[in-house]
């Protein structure tokens, strides 16, 4: 038998290397993902925060100046001094201070005038975006001209109520200042934005580590480890007791690997037993052989009981020679690549007739010396029905096709051995099918035996255990399935029921047969 010895299998074990660890782990992704997530998170925040921070500070300035310009309107007839108003448009901060009440606008202080400005900001049409984007042309497109900011104006103060209301202020003011506060406000952000998202980031790292990062290099270690030698026991991860998903990933990996090692210790006592059996077949094939020349030479003999007991003596050593080519042949290599080719179906399915105990029905020469082919414990030959058209083409290997027919045509044999005569049966059919929407031919192989045992069923296909007589290997019908699932197909079991075998018309039902039906589909390029 073709499996790896154990000295093979420990040094590909050996010769496989542990993959290297990665350069940037899942732990420092999960940290650098979630910095970059909090920054980004942070940068949503602060575009409209700093929209609203230059809002605040040109309403700020201009209720200092409506403040002032309420001063100036309630100054003395003969009014301020200039130093004065000098002062209250430093405090203000701005060039000019221009009030509308009343239905006048009025000028109420001038430092000095500009002769034009460089932009207008009315916070009384402002929106949300247009306040961004006054923001941002702020911060990236400083203008050296003084810029002209319009607000709403305010009620008067108490005690002040004589003074006209004013229905807007509008002041002239260097855009330097707002300017610096923008960008003292944006660094303040990003200083604040780096410390959360460092806090955050190692937060969510340290319990990602415990909860997720920690259980998942466990078990990839032990993977790595299990790897470089899957048929020690020691190496099999020992499950947590955690009810979530890494818990349930754990008692799965726990499973396969205790599977994996009873197969492949399965698989190195096959291969010590094979190399055994492969010897011990050898000899006992040349023994045979000798034995069976020895019978040959008795069945010339002229003394009755000897010719009597000859041909049973051939047939138990001729079925112990097929039993140990059977065996060598399957513990050999694999079956090879199919070869596919155009074929008829027909032809190669009538060849059957000349294995020994099968019989063409539609040849009646051939049924003449199958009867006496068969012997006095057979009592007569099987009859081959084919049942297949002319015009039936198989694309497969012919080759491997025929072994199929021959394992099902010998186990069919085998089956009817106490079948009454006439009742033995062996009918073939084919047709095209459709098989999950694509073209195919289906194969059957009927006789009119009395049906599989329940444990042959069970352990059908299986070798050494799908046998359904006693001395029985069951390697026919293993190498059958795995030649059909070479070629992409499907064999299958189809028992009739009672009484209703393939048998013609009055025999099988009459002997009250069951019958077994193997299936055969061979899926057709389109």
């Amino acid at each position: 038998m073709d499996a790896g010895s154990p000295e093979e299998t420990t040094r590909a074990h050996a010769g496989s290397r542990s993959p290297h660890p990665p350069r940037f782990g899942l732990s420092a992704r999960l940290l650098w993902l979630t910095i970059g997530f909090v920054m980004l998170a942070e940068v949503l925040i602060y575009v409209p925060s700093v929209a609203q921070f230059q809002r605040n500070w040109l309403n700020d300035r201009l209720t200092a100046a409506q403040i002032a310009a309420l001063v100036l309107d309630a100054a003395p007839a003969d009014g301020l001094s200039r130093d004065l108003e000098d002062d209250l448009l430093r405090g203000v901060g701005a060039m000019t201070v221009a009030v509308r009440g009343g239905g006048t606008r009025r000028l109420l202080a001038v430092a000095d005038m500009p002769r034009e400005v460089g932009r207008v900001i009315d916070l009384r049409e402002q929106g949300l975006i247009s306040g961004i984007s006054a923001a941002f042309t702020t911060l990236m497109r400083p203008n050296a001209q003084p810029m002209r900011v319009l607000g709403a104006g305010m009620d008067a103060p108490e005690g002040m109520r004589a003074v006209a209301p004013v229905d807007f202020v509008e002041i002239v003011i260097d855009e330097a200042p707002l300017r610096a506060a923008l960008v003292s406000f944006s660094r303040n952000i990003l200083i604040l934005s780096l410390i959360i998202s460092v806090i955050t980031a190692g937060l969510v790292y340290l319990a990602l580590q415990w909860v997720i990062v920690r259980p998942v290099r466990r078990l990839t270690d032990n993977l790595t480890r299990f790897a470089s030698d899957p048929e020690d026991r020691a190496r099999i991860i020992a499950p947590s007791s955690r009810a979530d998903e890494i818990g349930v990933a754990e008692r799965a990996l726990e499973q396969m690997e205790r599977a994996l090692e009873r197969a492949l210790a399965r698989k190195r006592r096959l291969a010590e037993l094979g190399l055994g059996v492969s010897r011990i077949n050898h000899e006992l094939r040349n023994m045979l052989t000798a034995a069976q020349l020895l019978s040959d030479r008795m069945a010339s003999a002229s003394d009755p009981l000897v010719q009597k007991f000859a041909p049973r003596l051939v047939d138990t050593l001729q079925r112990a020679i097929d039993f140990s080519e059977a065996t060598m042949a399957f513990g050999k290599a694999e079956e090879p690549e199919p070869r596919p080719v155009r074929f008829a179906l027909a032809p190669v399915v009538s060849e059957l007739g000349d294995l020994p105990g099968l019989v063409a029905e539609d040849d009646p020469d051939q049924a003449v010396a199958g009867n006496a082919q068969g012997g006095a414990e057979a009592q007569g030959p099987v009859r081959l029905a084919v049942d297949i058209p002319a015009d039936l083409v198989l694309v497969a290997d012919r080759e491997q096709t025929a072994r199929i027919f021959v394992n099902l045509a010998r186990n069919a044999v085998e089956a009817m051995r106490k079948t009454p005569p006439p009742a033995r049966r062996l009918t073939v059919s084919a047709r095209r099918v459709m098989q999950a929407g694509a073209p195919a031919v289906e194969i059957r192989f009927a006789d009119t035996g009395p049906g599989l045992p329940p444990r042959a069923r069970q352990n059908l296909f299986r070798p050494f255990e799908g046998s359904a007589r006693s001395g029985g290997t069951g390697l026919g019908l293993a190498i059958c399935a795995e030649i059909m699932r070479l070629h992409g197909g499907i064999i299958r079991l189809e028992e009739p029921e009672q009484g209703t075998g393939e048998a013609a018309e009055g025999e099988a039902d009459d002997a009250g047969t069951r019958g077994t039906c193997f299936v055969l589909v061979f899926r057709q390029p389109v």
